[in-house]
């Protein structure tokens, strides 16, 4: 470790050359204290130590030595506020008044922290900065306590969150899943529902607060999400007045300009927060190659070879204002909506052959359109209680819905005993959802009881047509065989009741969900209807412990479900490759895990965090590929065929090495083996899967700082194959140019490495297949970030509103 530590130090010094420093001034005043222990009065070190002009600006940031002490040196006349924290003892505040520019020097003398009692609530990780937070059913990461939130967006900060990875294809998983739920501020977003990559990959880091990653969700939320939930929080803590955040940013040659921001009001009653973006996202040519071969009766090898391109532009837009009516009613409503265009073109040469002879050859050209929108409006009105401000009562109501359209125009040449006409493809699918929810809280000294009703109504609608070219009108005809349509309704009709519970050195949460879901398809194109109809019970279970020297031990299990999402569930038959076909499955059922975890958090000089799990899947929706060999058309769709098993083990470290530097390690490894049936027949597949997440950063003199990253992605194993294993690295840089307020950055990421080439094997019963891409690797990145306004009283929000959940979201 030390021998990576100086390695990863050299690295940054030798990178910055160009970056003087100047040698600190003896003039000006200082402020010095020493910090000690109320009950022992013995000295305590790495005590965060906090420097503030009126309260509210931050001016530097330390921790107390071996003895206690701190000093902060060459400052400037004005009236200056010292903020002591520590993990388990209450936050003192002192005034330091160096007005006066005759003064030169404050004494706060010694300071006595008292211990304050850590139970339900949470227990702190302290390093220089706090960045990580464990609480009884979640970790926190503070993007604002991390310097690289002014570089990169929040999809490209996850992969320093415990618990996430992103792969190279920019999809999330959460313990190694990718089914999870993705909330704004503890509420569904259409931002996050419809495409989640597009908004995240827009949204500048510096605009968000922290990310929570609730790995046992209380009953209080939906059932669905098999891996937990991803709870976003933008900045809440707004006063009276007015305050932002504007980021403007280009990354090349993958992706494009982008900007961002948040922005808070609040005047009187009334206060408002606001959440925009968008960007660009260009892909230059790419290659793409897929090899396949059959073995059985009939022996073949299909080799395909093509380039393609896309591009995307995206949008959001999140809108919150509250009221309040009076000292105990407050009234608040959110509007979201984001949108998407989307272009691509490409070519692929195809050729079948067998023992070396070619059997049937061709070329195809795809040029595709897309466009997405999606918008959510909700209502809550919340009541407290006069005998008791924590005693709530509320009622929402919530709408979302999305519309996707697709179009494939598609030309064959080239061809060798191969017959296919021009076509097309045009696929229309629309969602809406309506909820209804009433939630109560009820506190009794150290209980307090939670309890909820809640009614989902969902329509899925989709309208797939396929069209082929007539030489002889010169027109497109639509085919009836091959189009499709289909509406989907699902009802899900919950209760849940939440107790927590607090002792000095315990905290206790556990609860139980009941749910009731009834869906009935039918399917216009055929006649034909399907109907479902399951009941189920979903307990969770949390419980802390305080241990020794503010160390902390966490036991959490939860039950959860999927349930398939339109994407899924759609018929639809994708033909965009004639030798490949993709559809879904609306006859899908859900699917259920048990969760069961236990995490140690350590607390001093830095913060450690780790654990291990055990996660069992039955029924899991996997994707499954199937060779015909009479059309030699390899057709993937989902199925329920499964059951799965997953040993988990993560480690998460915060480091500061010293007061400049700082070093974190985010790790997860893991066992998994999962069983199913491909094509009648009972597959097997095993493997450890990894993902490493290495980062460490220097603070130069006057502002400047400089971070270098390492993550390494271990192979992925699903059910008939494995994803081959990434490496990418990135250094980049930060200056404050305005102190607190304007900021420039830059990154490069992937150096020495243009390409990327990615890898998936896939084999079923009587086949072996290999895909792969070669993808650009390289890529810079360029942001201005700017902060502005003064806020002095805090906006009032619900504490309780609208959470779905239990939808697999598409990426």
């Amino acid at each position: 470790m030390k021998a990576l530590l100086l390695l990863l130090l050299s690295l940054l010094v030798s990178g910055l050359t160009c970056v003087t420093s100047s040698a600190q001034s003896a003039d000006g005043a200082r402020i010095l204290g020493i910090v000690a222990d109320s009950a022992s009065k013995k000295p305590m070190d790495f005590i965060t130590v906090n420097l503030m002009i009126n309260e509210t600006t931050p001016v530097k940031a330390d921790f107390t030595k071996a003895d206690g002490s701190f000093l902060f040196v060459n400052l400037k006349p004005a009236k200056y506020t010292v903020v002591l924290v520590g993990v388990g003892y209450k936050t003192r505040i002192m005034a330091a008044d160096l007005s006066d520019p005759a003064r030169k020097e404050h004494n706060v003398g010694t300071v006595y922290l008292a211990a304050s009692t850590v139970g339900l609530k949470e227990v702190t990780v302290t390093s220089v900065k706090p960045i990580v937070k464990q609480e009884v059913d979640r970790i926190t990461y503070d993007l604002q306590a991390d310097p690289e939130s002014k570089v990169y967006s929040v999809l490209d900060m996850m992969r320093k969150v415990p618990y996430l990875s992103v792969d190279g294809d920019e999809n999330i998983q959460l313990k190694g899943n990718a089914d999870f739920k993705i909330l704004i501020n503890g509420k569904p977003s259409s931002m996050m529902e419809r495409s989640y990559k597009e908004v995240l990959r827009s949204m500048p880091a510096s605009s968000i607060e922290r990310i929570e990653v609730i790995t046992t969700p209380p009953a209080k939320y939906d059932a669905e999400g098999l891996a937990g939930i991803i709870n976003i929080i933008t900045h809440k803590k707004v006063d009276n007045g007015y305050s932002g955040s504007l980021n403007v940013s280009e990354k090349f040659p993958v992706g494009g300009p982008g900007f961002g921001g948040s922005f808070a009001a609040k005047f009187g009653k009334v206060g408002m927060t606001v959440l925009v973006g968008g960007s660009q996202y260009n892909t230059p040519s790419t290659r793409n190659m897929v090899s396949r071969s059959t073995f059985g009766e009939v022996k073949s090898d299909l080799n395909q070879d093509g380039f393609s391109r896309s591009g995307n532009n995206s949008g959001y837009l999140g809108y919150e204002i509250s009221y309040e009516i009076d000292t105990l009613n407050l009234l608040s409503a959110q509007f979201n909506v984001n949108g998407s265009k989307s272009t691509g073109s490409g070519f692929q040469t195809s050729a079948l052959s067998q023992q070396g002879e070619t059997l049937e050859g061709y070329r195809i050209e795809n040029d595709n359109r897309g466009d997405g929108t999606g918008m959510d409006a909700a209502l809550n009105f919340q009541r407290t209680s006069r005998a008791d401000k924590n005693r709530l009562l509320t009622f929402s109501y919530r709408y979302y819905g999305f519309n996707n359209t697709q179009k494939n125009n598609l030309t064959v040449s080239e061809e060798i005993n191969f017959n296919l006409p021009d076509y097309r493809q045009v696929n229309d699918q629309s969602f809406s959802e309506q909820t209804i929810q009433v939630d109560y809280v009820y506190p009794v000294k150290k209980l307090s009881i939670e309890a909820g009703l809640k009614g989902i109504m969902r329509t899925n609608r989709s309208d797939f047509q396929y069209d082929t070219f007539d030489p002889e009108s010169g027109r497109y005809v639509v085919n009836n065989e091959m189009s499709n349509k289909f509406n989907n309704t699902q009802n899900v009709f919950g209760a849940y009741n939440t107790y927590q519970y607090n002792l000095q050195k315990w905290s206790l949460k556990a609860g139980v969900r009941v749910e009731q879901t009834v869906v009935d398809a039918d399917f216009i194109s055929t006649d034909s209807k399907v109907k479902q109809n399951y009941f189920n019970v979903i307990p969770s279970v949390s419980i802390n412990r305080k241990l020794k020297n503010n160390n902390a031990l966490n036991f959490g299990y939860s039950q959860r479900i999927q349930r398939p999402g339109i994407w899924q569930l759609n018929p639809f038959i994708d033909r965009s490759n004639p030798n490949f076909e993709r559809t879904g499955n609306p006859n899908l059922r859900p699917a259920f895990v048990n969760d069961v975890q236990l995490t140690y958090s350590i607390s001093k000089k830095g913060s450690i965090n780790f654990g291990g799990g055990l996660i069992a899947f039955r029924d899991l929706i996997f994707g499954v590929a199937v060779y015909d060999p009479e059309t030699d058309i390899t057709r993937t769709s989902y199925a329920n065929t499964g059951t799965a098993r997953l040993i988990m083990g993560m480690v998460n470290v915060n480091y500061p090495i010293t007061k400049k530097w700082n070093f974190s390690l985010n790790a997860r490894a893991a066992h998994g083996k999962v069983r199913g049936v491909v094509n009648n027949i009972p597959v097997t597949n095993q493997g450890i899967m990894s993902q490493v997440s290495v980062s460490t950063g220097y603070r130069l003199e006057k502002d400047w700082r400089v971070n270098a990253n390492l993550n390494i992605n271990g192979r992925n194993i699903n059910l008939q194959g494995i994803n081959n294993a990434m490496t990418s690295y990135s250094f980049s840089v930060n200056k404050d140019v305005v102190k607190d307020k304007l900021s420039l950055s830059a990154a490069v990421n992937n150096p020495f490495t243009k390409f990327r080439q990615w890898r998936r094997e896939t084999s079923g019963p009587d086949f072996d297949q290999v895909d792969s891409r070669r993808d650009y690797f390289r890529t810079f990145n360029m942001s201005l970030n700017y902060k502005f306004g003064k806020l002095k009283e805090a906006i009032k929000k619900n504490k309780r509103g609208i959470r779905n959940d239990d939808v697999q979201s598409g990426s």
